[in-house]
């Protein structure tokens, strides 16, 4: 390592979603799940979330004052669209003025257009295994790159393809809690489409603007380092969950197993940026009893240090995963990492770990130009609700009020310096060994 300092210009923000953080969200297949007891933890809504739809002005002036310089955020496709073809004048002048918030502030605003959640007409009419899903979503994207492409450069079509198909298709534990191997990848195969033709439609009007998407990548690594059966499934993890959609992107065709799900194809290179969502590893072993996970059982870690979720702190995979995107060739954006803790007695060394991490790629050539950390308020964690504390920044979704915690304020000093603090020593990565766990959920 150098003297730890980082590109000139690089962006150092925080990232949030829609639904996560604005509450009245009453119109998207998320707010219909919420309802039924058992499918959030603590039986959790998320109204009223953070208030972040009217209190929007003084958290970004709290961000501002944290020296955050740029921003991720979604835009609310039901708010805009809430019914086929119909979009509110209402909804995009509101967007209008949070993007210009941003701005007047100096912060550069990343947007994404889908962060897990479907107007309910959209998933009344099949969701992303409905092939028309596609087309309404690029044109969903074309309006509204139409209307706000002016004040961002930053356009994120999808957030974790992924992690959509998995969890609400294999798992079951998202909406719409099937679980079924042929339609999360049929479900995968609409997703790629409706990124390629909102690619296409962005580029045609807007060829300036940069537009990519939002990968959940993990590192799967095998339980039994020389074990052949550990190793090949940890393969075909890598290849299914990371690979798949990289390689099809690359391309501008389905690679397999998508090509025995669906036909789609687009632009190769759809991708001005690679979006990197990064939180954790997971050692797989081998179980003829995981048929449903390629014959995976993933394992937890016995003695690394662990997130509040159990996701073990693994700096070393960020690394590893970062110097992985070389290959593709683009400009690389840490889009979300972060860490559930109560506490805020792990994310100091979190922070720490993971940005050395990723200066150490940068010094090995992996193009990195932006962090955000997932996230700056605690907020309502999808299945986890309000257990998961993930925030930068403690917020009470009873009386809303907001406190910087220690972490913030060392995040602060890193986007202020634009370079790792040279008085912190960081402590050397613990050495797991291996026992059994349940695979924890993916975000």
């Amino acid at each position: 390592m150098t003297d730890g300092q980082f590109p000139e210009n690089f962006l150092w923000g925080t990232a949030t979603a829609a639904h996560q953080v604005e509450g009245g969200n009453h119109a998207n297949d998320w707010w219909t799940w919420e309802q039924v007891p058992g499918h959030i933890k603590n039986n959790d809504r998320s109204d009223p979330a953070c208030e972040h739809y009217e209190r929007f002005s003084s958290d970004f002036d709290l961000l501002h004052s944290l020296h955050q310089n740029a921003h991720r955020l979604s835009l609310e496709w039901s708010r805009i669209e809430p019914a086929p073809g119909e979009f509110s004048s209402a909804a995009l002048v509101h967007y209008r003025d949070v993007l210009q918030g941003l701005r007047d502030r100096g912060m550069e605003p990343v947007v994404t257009l889908h962060h897990f959640t479907n107007p309910t007409w959209i998933a009344d009419a099949g969701g992303w295994e409905a092939p028309e899903t596609a087309e309404r979503f690029a044109r969903f994207a074309e309006r509204v790159t139409g209307e706000l492409g002016e004040l961002s450069r930053f356009w994120i079509t999808i957030n974790e393809p992924t992690v959509i198909a998995y969890q609400g298709y294999v798992r079951g534990e998202w909406p719409p809690g099937r679980r079924d191997l042929g339609a999360a990848l049929r479900v995968l195969v609409t997703l790629l489409r409706g990124h390629w033709m909102a690619f296409e439609r962005i580029k045609t009007r807007h060829p300036e603007l940069q537009v990519g998407l939002a990968h959940h990548l993990r590192i799967f690594d095998p339980a039994g380092r020389f074990a052949p059966q550990d190793r090949a499934v940890a393969a075909a993890f890598d290849r299914v969950f990371n690979q798949t959609i990289l390689q099809s992107l690359r391309r501008g065709r389905l690679v397999f197993p998508l090509t025995r799900a669906g036909k789609a194809s687009g632009p190769p290179r759809s991708q001005d940026f690679i979006g990197l969502n990064y939180y954790t590893r997971e050692l797989v072993r081998f179980n003829v009893h995981y048929g449903a996970e390629l014959f995976g059982q993933r394992m937890l870690p016995a003695r690394a240090q662990r997130s509040d979720l159990t996701w073990e702190l693994d700096p070393e995979g960020l690394y590893r995963t970062l110097l992985s995107l070389r290959r593709e060739t683009l400009p690389i954006y840490v889009t979300e990492n972060g860490i559930a803790d109560r506490q805020d007695t792990m994310r100091p060394e979190f922070l720490l770990t993971h940005v050395a991490a990723m200066l150490r790629a940068i010094e090995a050539g992996a193009p990195v130009l932006g962090y955000f950390h997932w996230t700056c308020f605690d907020n309502f964690e999808w299945a986890e609700g309000y257990s998961a504390k993930f925030g930068l920044i403690a917020c009470d979704p009873v009386t809303q009020e907001r406190r910087p915690r220690p972490s913030a304020r060392l995040y602060a000093q890193i986007c202020r310096l634009n370079r790792l603090p040279a008085n912190v020593e960081l402590p050397p990565a613990p050495q797991p060994s291996v026992e059994p766990g349940g695979p924890p959920e993916l975000r």
